[in-house]
């Protein structure tokens, strides 16, 4: 069965790059009919915090992202010692003592003389003397010793790739105060939850070429890799979570429409063109990882805002029903959805539409007086309107603007707005 994650690391708010990592992995899945995995990267115990842990379940159920089973990377520590203890028996995690001083050194040296910052093994080089003396001053690191050989796979959205071995650093699996990292971690999560899929962004690239070789030195199948491109925000600079660039939390208080994020996120990149959809499930019907780009795409708030108005304005009630403002019911809704930019928007309608202050042009007063005298009882009903301005043009000659407009500014306090034929039965002053 294929089954996919989302591994964030609670360490500030999720921003759109982060969401669209969840919705690809969310799509792959649903797509196949198959498992979407949640997974809290919280070994970083001093960085990690609970809120975060929150947003994170509330942004991805804003946006319509259920997940079918989750895990606490923090709970789950005596399980990757023990992966830890099977590399270290089989040769391949070494104990390391270089400082970061003494790595930076050696990385500026290695790049002074044009060679690649390669970490050259000198801890496998140690006597055991010299590594008693060490580990007597301070505890290790500990490396995974790569193979040499090239590492390859074919990527779901990159296409064939091939990293030597000797391009790279034996990776840190274990810092020196203990902390697993995220190389080791995921290979040993993504192995026992199944993840048959990894889709995430293109700055993991290396990472993978690494972790294949741990999978296989845990005698684990490696799962299939796509890697998309990293987005960008409105001027090329990389989103940050600790900045708040483009926060989900912040596009959902700005009255963006989930359904309009999900359909975003889920086409944004590709050669498709964006458009709306209002599930998950939607989404997924017709999902093709293939079409994604490997050129960085750039984030932005505008075109969303924009594409949520258009959605909202074309929205069925059951999409909104839940989130809807307090006394706004779905004929409310239906009767001013046109003119709504959030739904939030439509509080607004129901306050005027409960007696927002008259406006009235003194050049328009004596024809607004006429015009008031002659407007039919209650209850008011969909063709009110056009019944009362065809009587009132009938006796006062008036047409176009000179005969719609004073009278909408004197029952809504507005110059613009919904219909009045739709809005007219709701108006309670």
């Amino acid at each position: 069965m294929t089954t996919t994650r989302f591994a964030p690391s609670p360490t500030g708010a999720l921003h759109l790059g982060n969401l669209r990592t969840a919705v690809l992995n969310a799509l792959v899945a649903r797509a196949a009919g198959g498992r979407f995995l949640l997974r809290i990267d919280d070994t970083d115990a001093a960085r990690s915090e609970e809120r975060f842990v929150e947003a994170i379940r509330a942004d991805l159920r804003w946006l319509g992202l259920d997940w079918d089973g989750e895990a606490r990377q923090s709970q789950r520590l005596a399980t990757y010692e023990a992966a830890a203890e099977r590399l270290r028996a089989a040769g391949r995690l070494y104990p390391c003592w270089e400082t970061e001083g003494e790595l930076a050194l050696m990385r500026r040296a290695l790049l002074n003389a044009k060679k690649p910052p390669v970490y050259d093994r000198a801890a496998l080089r140690l006597s055991e003397a010299e590594k008693a003396a060490l580990a007597a001053e301070r505890p290790p690191h500990w490396r995974f010793r790569l193979e040499e050989r090239a590492m390859e796979w074919e990527d779901g959205i990159l296409g064939p790739q091939r990293i030597a071995a000797s391009a790279v650093s034996d990776p840190v699996l274990i810092r020196e105060d203990g902390q697993f990292l995220y190389t080791l971690c995921s290979v040993v999560d993504d192995a026992e939850m199944g993840v048959t899929d990894v889709v995430r962004g293109a700055d993991h690239v290396t990472n993978t070429a690494t972790q294949i070789q741990i999978f296989e030195a845990l005698g684990a199948a490696s799962p299939r890799f796509a890697h998309h491109a990293l987005m960008t925000g409105p001027g090329g600079e990389k989103l940050s979570k600790r900045a708040g660039a483009l926060s989900v939390a912040s596009l959902r208080e700005a009255g963006v429409e989930p359904a309009a994020l999900l359909s975003w996120l889920a086409r944004s990149g590709s050669s498709r063109p964006v458009e709306p959809v209002w599930s998950v499930a939607e989404a997924a019907a017709d999902f093709d990882l293939s079409v994604f780009s490997p050129a960085p795409s750039q984030a932005s708030a505008e075109e969303i805002a924009q594409l949520s108005a258009k959605m909202l304005r074309e929205a069925p009630w059951e999409a909104v029903a839940t989130r809807a403002p307090e006394g706004v019911t779905e004929a409310f809704f239906h009767a001013v959805r046109p003119n709504l930019d959030r739904l939030e928007d439509a509080a607004d309608w129901l306050r005027i539409a409960k007696g927002a202050p008259a406006v009235i042009a003194p050049e328009d007063a004596e024809f607004v007086a006429e015009a008031l005298a002659m407007l039919p009882p209650r209850p008011w009903t969909e063709t009110t309107w056009r019944e009362w301005t065809d009587a009132v043009k009938a006796k006062s000659g008036r047409k176009g603007k000179a005969l719609f407009l004073p009278l909408r500014r004197v029952l809504t306090g507005r110059s613009h707005g919904p219909d009045m034929g739709a809005f007219m039965p709701f108006l309670e002053r």
